[in-house]
């Protein structure tokens, strides 16, 4: 099965689900780690939620 763009989703786990094409932020972890209070500053569209969707599930699992 081809992998697809999912737009409008901000689920880390229904982009799993789907099969969609997802770019790999996890190098961001070890450097979130260090941050006390990170706060996501970045304009509309740029994978804010997705981004804490994908470290909410890296926590739970």
């Amino acid at each position: 099965m081809k992998k697809r763009i999912l737009y409008a989703e901000a689920s880390y786990e229904a982009i799993i689900e789907k099969n969609g094409y997802f770019v790999d932020k996890t190098d961001y972890i070890e450097k979130l780690e260090q941050i006390d209070n990170p706060v996501f500053l970045r304009p509309r569209r740029f994978g804010k939620s997705l981004l804490c969707t994908m470290l909410e599930a890296l926590l739970v699992k």
